[in-house]
């Protein structure tokens, strides 16, 4: 399934269905993300909930910390 990140195209296994899976395919759990599916954010909550489909658009942002 090809779906495209941050303006880059992705091929996923089709395992990778969720917001969730996605996630922990690029290996972010644990990040301070936030993420747009469709031009509509994800709670954190819904990660495991929401599906992924071919042609979906995301951006992932990481929060930055600094003082």
């Amino acid at each position: 399934m090809e779906i495209t990140v941050n303006g880059t195209p992705m091929q996923l296994p089709i395992s990778v269905n969720s917001v969730l899976l996605l996630v922990e395919h690029m290996q972010l759990v644990g990040k301070r993300i936030a993420i747009e599916r469709n031009g509509e954010i994800v709670p954190r909550s819904q990660f495991a909930a929401v599906a992924l489909s071919a042609g979906d658009r995301l951006e992932i942002v990481g929060a930055v910390g600094g003082g």
